[in-house]
């Protein structure tokens, strides 16, 4: 590697000069090194980088969010859940409805509000899994949370607004994740940039010249093209290098053991303890006090290996070119018009009338608490007040112990559209032994299958499993098809 370094380093006419001097030479190739890559992104497919540079995955678009019809949607639900059509079919066309919604004249838009599905049936029977399923079909911000973990207004415990405190959070996290995918081969240009001008800076020996000659002056690292010659000065003594050919050793990774040094954050400079979860704030929160933290941290001088280093200047310039503030308005808008809240165990918050004594903290007062949110109310979190009449809530729950009439009927109309699922018989705990395409027998298989194992179950065998299934759950207890996971 030291010769192939060598002969890289030509001091003949050519393309590509350096000025002198290392901060000169960093600056310039620097701006080099940016202005080649900007032209050819745009005129050849050769800077295309290689499978190791970590893309991540854009957001569908339009055309894209156009093809997920409620048939398709019902087709990718088929692909994990058995049975269960009707809830299906609902969520499909209450997801379809949110893209419908966008392309209608706005006069009429905020008129339409979605239709809040309630899911009932037994415990075991799928309607967690199609709530989970739909999160990852959606891109839209989704949270799941479970109605148990709410009380009313004023006793201790977590209040309903949290809710959608959350979704915000989720929408902020979505929202952030689009902007870096659209930042990610600018910054990849912008840190190899800065790796090899740091790397070749070093590679070039020193050259003697007077102060008078060294113009301009020097530059810090990462003050990309912040200076240029003065028009009309005289040329000075250049130092010239192969750059394709250096840019070509990296993009192979034949560069990444070699050793630069390079300004990073001090490790000894943490986030204080009071920013912390502790006080309250979220993830996001954290996030967004992220970039002031790094203006005002410590910065130490490491040697480390370019490939320790890239990640380090991927974040450090991603950080530098995220709008917060856009960021988090469009996450609100996002969350307003596109948000979907799945409230789980519904009916563990309602009470039966013939057994209820009187009011519950946990019960008919978190119900209480549930209506504005869900009819359409404003919401103040951190990051601005929320909307939430166009905000889609699907709840779901059992009702072993009471029946959906038992809840508050304000809160009735507010759910309007009700699914009954099905209770899972033998041929049912069959099919999702067999059928969805990460069935438990398929990742049975695949567990042994790293011992060098080869597990084979016969028809037979798995039907035998779903029997015995099947069995247990009418003789005890009834949960479905999590006793297909049970001893």
């Amino acid at each position: 590697m030291a010769n192939l370094v060598r002969r890289l380093m030509v001091t003949t006419s050519g393309r590509g000069s350096l000025l002198p001097g290392e901060g000169s030479s960093r600056g310039f190739l620097a701006h080099r090194l940016l202005s080649v890559s900007s032209e050819n992104t745009t005129t050849s497919s050769e800077t295309d980088f290689p499978s190791q540079v970590p893309l991540a995955p854009l957001p569908p678009e339009e055309l894209e969010m156009e093809a997920l019809t409620p048939v398709k949607v019902v087709e990718m639900l088929d692909r994990y859940i058995v049975g269960q059509q009707e809830a299906k079919r609902a969520v499909a066309v209450a997801l379809r409805n949110r893209w419908r919604r966008h392309r209608i004249p706005e006069a009429f838009r905020e008129e339409i509000v979605p239709k809040n599905i309630l899911m009932i049936g037994p415990t075991g029977c799928g309607k967690t899994e199609i709530a989970r399923r739909l999160a990852k079909i959606a891109y839209a911000p989704f949270v799941k949370v479970e109605a148990t973990k709410f009380t009313e207004v004023g006793f201790h415990g977590r209040d309903v607004d949290q809710i959608i405190r959350d979704l915000v959070d989720n929408a902020i996290a979505l929202q952030r994740q689009k902007m870096r995918a659209k930042l990610v081969k600018e910054v990849e240009n912008v840190v190899e940039a800065r790796l090899l001008d740091i790397f070749i800076s070093r590679q070039l020996p020193p050259v003697e010249v007077s102060p008078i000659e060294t113009w301009p002056p020097a530059l810090n690292i990462g003050q990309v093209g912040s200076a240029s010659r003065v028009e009309g000065e005289s040329p000075v003594p250049e130092a010239r290098v192969d750059y394709e050919a250096f840019r070509q050793l990296y993009r192979d990774g034949a560069l990444d053991n070699r050793k630069i040094q390079l300004d990073i954050p001090d490790g000894r400079s943490r986030l204080p303890l009071e920013i912390g979860g502790a006080s309250g704030f979220g993830v996001n929160e954290l996030v967004f006090r992220m970039e002031k933290f790094l203006k005002s941290q410590r910065m130490e001088r490491m040697e480390i290996t370019i490939a320790d280093a890239k990640p380090i200047l991927r974040e450090i310039e991603m950080e530098k070119r995220l709008n917060l503030d856009q960021i988090t308005k469009d996450a609100i808008m996002l969350a307003e018009s596109d948000g979907i809240v799945f409230i789980d165990e519904i009916d563990k918050i309602v009470t039966n009338h013939e057994t209820r004594y009187g009011a519950d903290a946990s019960s008919e007062g978190v119900q209480r608490d549930l209506l504005p949110i869900i009819e359409g109310s404003v919401v103040s979190t951190k990051y601005g007040n929320v909307n939430t009449d166009h905000i889609l809530f699907i709840c779901s729950g059992a009702f072993h112990s009471c029946k959906p009439s038992d809840m508050l009927a304000e809160l009735q109309g507010r759910l309007p559209i009700r699914v009954e699922l099905k209770g899972l018989g033998r041929e049912d705990l069959y099919r999702i032994l067999t059928e969805p395409e990460t069935n438990i027998i398929r990742q049975q298989q695949l567990l042994m299958k790293t011992e060098d194992i080869h597990l084979v179950f016969t028809d037979d065998a798995i039907e035998e499993l779903a029997k015995v299934a099947a069995e247990v759950n009418r003789s005890v207890d009834n949960i479905g098809a999590r006793r297909l996971h049970t001893a």
